[in-house]
């Protein structure tokens, strides 16, 4: 009898803590659903019914074949950006820069791909060396905030966001100036790079839609990073500095080190999502106001995603999905697309304000839980 209580205990303790183990997944979650429930109210209040334009922006999404594949490519830079946000996190940086990040690496791809660097080039040399000048754009970009904090102390927001201004105004002058001409092709009547090289296009997965095989390299990117940071040494370090570096300085780890190197790989990871889009995108040419909030986006959805490299996959798709189906939306059922944005600022206010989630939905923070041998587990409970 008393060893079949035990076993119970040991099952309900389990449970318990594999509860607790998934409150950092549960809370992102009940975000969305409140958010959405928010959002049905003003959807109300409006006149129109909130159902309707739920379905409506479903069927914009993910209603055929052809939306879900318009849904998967426009998620794919918010996947690669928000991964290069959720980097920083991972040792407690905030990266803002992965908008002007973004944009140098889109420039980078850009140049290589027009100015004869990749002329006569079979196309498994050609991509990657697209590939590999946005990821060495954004790398070089970010690793300047990474300096300035390492060695003078600035810190990274302030640096970032005026690096983001210089970025957008860089890149307006190389798109739109005719003399010099740069980047500009001369024949558009509409402002915009010269298309690159048709070998140095990404192909599409599926033919006739917007997805592209950046897509499966975003995935792949994220289980690299899960990789990098969960199963080598250079990941313990990073995770070390994140969580204490005064902790890390005292076991000899270099913190000026692992800052830059981490603002650099994250700015690699942003350059690399421009330089997939570039690639990737169906006229393989960059306009200046191309990429407009994609970083600013992708750091909402590292938030979202509480910095794990597999969760910014469904947050990122989620993000292009309701971007996706805003214009249906709009269309069947009469609701502004404006809407999509007031449930995306509604998700980050409740991801971010988590203490009003956990207390409408009674969920406690796992150090509110005190699972013991002698089964104590109520610390708080019923608080």
């Amino acid at each position: 009898m008393s060893r079949s209580a035990n076993r119970s205990g040991d099952g309900v303790r389990r449970a318990i803590e594999t509860y607790f183990r998934l409150a950092p997944v549960t809370v992102p979650i009940y975000a969305v659903l409140t958010a959405v429930v928010v959002g049905s109210v003003v959807i109300l209040a409006a006149g129109s019914n909130p159902i309707d334009a739920y379905a409506a922006l479903f069927r914009g999404s993910f209603g055929s074949g052809a939306a879900v594949a318009k849904t998967m490519a426009r998620s794919t830079p918010f996947i690669i950006a928000s991964l290069a946000v959720a980097f920083g996190f991972k040792a407690g940086l905030f990266n803002i820069g992965a908008q002007g990040q973004l944009l140098m690496g889109a420039l980078a791809a850009a140049w290589v791909g027009t100015w004869g660097w990749v002329a006569g080039v079979p196309s498994v040399i050609a991509i990657p060396m697209v590939l590999l000048a946005g990821l060495v754009g954004g790398l070089l970009y970010g690793g300047i905030p990474g300096v300035l904090k390492a060695r003078t102390g600035a810190h990274e927001v302030i640096v970032t966001i005026m690096l983001n201004a210089i970025a957008a105004r860089m890149a307006e002058w190389l798109i739109n100036s005719r003399r010099p001409r740069i980047l500009l092709d001369v024949t558009a009547s509409v402002p915009h790079t010269t298309p690159i090289d048709a070998a140095a296009r990404l192909p599409k997965l599926i033919p006739g839609t917007p997805l592209h095989v950046g897509f499966i390299l975003a995935v792949l990117l994220c289980v690299v990073v899960w990789f990098v940071l969960q199963r080598t040494t250079v990941g313990f370090e990073i995770r070390t500095v994140g969580a204490n570096p005064h902790a890390a300085t005292y076991a000899g780890m270099s913190v000026s080190r692992t800052i830059i190197l981490v603002l650099a790989l994250s700015g690699a990871l942003a350059g690399i999502a421009g330089a997939a889009e570039v690639a990737g995108g169906t006229t393989g040419y960059l306009t200046a106001g191309q990429f407009r909030n994609v970083g600013f986006d992708s750091i909402a959805i590292a938030l979202l995603a509480r910095a794990n490299p597999f969760a910014v996959i469904p947050a990122a798709v989620l993000w292009g999905a309701l971007l996706t189906g805003a214009g249906t939306m709009q269309l069947q059922a009469g609701v502004s697309s404006d809407l999509v944005f007031v449930v995306q600022a509604l998700v980050i206010l409740f991801v971010a304000a988590d203490a009003i989630v956990r207390w409408v939905f009674r969920v406690r923070r796992p150090r509110d839980i005190d699972v013991t041998q002698d089964g104590a587990f109520a610390k708080g409970w019923g608080a």
